[in-house]
C-alpha cells in the first residue's frame, strides 16, 4: 500500500467535520479558524514502542491513548479541543492494525468533536506523535505558575491504577480480577476534558498527572517558586490501589507512577467550597490532598504526622 492510498483508506474522514476547518487533510497546510475572543491551545506528544507501550500492543487502544494524552494536556490548561494532527511511523502497511488504530483515534475524535487535519507517514521503528489544538477563552486558560501558598490541592479520579497495569504487565501479580480494570486505565484513559473547562476560572493552577503526582505536581512547584504539603491518606485509591497499598505499604504507586492521566489542580482556599459543588457533579471525582506552602519540595506525611523520606519523583526521559 502506498503512502497516500494509506492516507486516503484510513484517514481522510477522522472525527466530525467542523465548521473552523476551511481545509483539511489532503493538501501542504490546514486552513483553520479560531473563534474570537479565543486563545489556540496547541499541545503534541509521541509514543514509542518499546518505550511507551510494549511491542504487539492492542493498536485500537494506541489509536485511542495516542490521542487521549493529548486531549489530557488540552483539559490542564482548561481548553476545548478542536483539531489534531497524526504523524504515524509504520515499520510496514498493515492493512488490518491500520484499520483498528484509526479506528481507535476516530472513536474518541468523535466523542470530543475533534477533526483530524493533517499530518504525516513514514517507515520506520513504530512511533505516534499526535498534536492536538484547542480553545480557552482568552485570559482564562489554567497554567503551572498560578499557584499561591495556601492553596490547596486537588487530583481527579484515582492514582496509581496504570502503574498497578504496567506491574501486571511485567508479571508482578496485581489484586485478584482487578486486571481488566487496571488495564483499561493504561490502555484507554479517559481526558478529563468537562472537569478541566469546569475549573477554568476558579483554579490558580492546574497540570495532568502524565509521569506522576510527584513529578507533575513538582512542575506547578517549581513555576510558581512553592512547596507542597500532602497528606497520603487522602491519595484517592479504587480497591485495587487499596489492596496494593494493605498487602505492601508501598505509597510509591500512588506518588509516582505514571499514565494516570488525572487532573492535578491548586485552588485558593476562598474558592473551596464553589470548587466542591461544582466537584459534586464529577463523575470521576475530587479529591483535597494537601497545600501549597512557601517552603519548596514536597512533603508527603502520613496519617501520624510523620514524613515519608524521598518519595519517587516518577518517571523522565533521559534519566540516570
Amino acid at each position: 500500500m502506498k503512502e497516500f492510498e494509506l492516507i486516503h483508506r484510513f484517514f481522510d474522514g477522522v472525527g466530525p467535520w467542523r465548521d473552523d476547518v476551511r481545509l483539511g487533510v489532503g493538501d501542504d497546510c490546514a486552513l483553520l479558524r479560531v473563534p474570537a475572543g479565543k486563545e489556540l491551545a496547541v499541545t503534541i506528544d509521541t509514543l514509542v514502542e518499546g518505550v511507551h507501550f510494549h511491542q504487539g500492543a492492542d493498536p485500537e487502544s494506541l489509536g485511542h491513548k495516542a490521542l487521549a494524552v493529548n486531549l489530557s494536556d488540552l483539559a490542564a490548561m482548561g481548553a476545548e479541543p478542536a483539531w489534531a494532527t497524526l504523524a504515524l511511523t509504520l515499520p510496514g502497511a498493515d492493512p488490518h492494525w491500520l484499520a483498528a488504530f484509526s479506528r481507535g483515534f476516530s472513536r474518541l475524535a468523535a466523542a470530543y468533536h475533534v477533526q483530524l487535519v493533517g499530518g504525516d507517514t513514514t517507515r520506520g521503528p513504530l512511533t505516534i506523535s499526535v498534536q492536538a489544538h484547542g480553545f480557552v477563552t482568552a485570559g482564562r486558560a489554567l497554567r503551572r505558575d498560578g499557584a499561591r501558598p495556601g492553596d490547596l490541592v486537588y487530583v481527579t479520579g484515582t492514582l496509581g491504577d496504570a502503574g498497578l497495569a504496567l506491574r501486571g504487565i511485567e508479571d508482578i501479580p496485581a489484586p485478584a480480577g482487578c486486571l481488566p480494570y487496571l488495564q483499561s486505565r493504561l490502555q484507554r484513559p479517559s481526558p478529563r476534558l468537562g472537569e478541566g473547562r469546569a475549573l477554568a476560572g476558579l483554579a490558580g493552577a492546574a497540570i495532568d498527572i502524565s509521569d506522576g503526582l510527584i513529578s507533575d505536581l513538582g512542575h506547578i512547584c517549581e513555576a510558581s517558586g512553592l512547596g507542597a504539603r500532602l497528606e497520603l491518606e487522602r491519595l484517592p485509591r479504587s480497591p485495587a490501589g487499596q489492596a496494593w497499598l494493605d498487602e505492601t505499604g508501598d505509597w510509591s504507586l500512588l506518588l509516582s507512577s505514571g499514565d494516570d492521566y488525572e487532573l492535578c489542580v491548586t485552588v485558593p482556599p476562598g474558592r473551596q467550597p464553589e470548587v466542591e459543588r461544582l466537584a459534586a457533579g464529577f463523575e470521576c471525582g475530587l479529591t483535597r490532598i494537601g497545600v501549597m506552602e512557601p517552603r519548596p519540595g514536597i512533603r508527603c506525611l502520613r496519617a501520624d504526622g510523620t514524613e515519608l523520606e524521598k518519595p519517587s519523583r516518577g518517571y523522565e526521559h533521559f534519566s540516570s
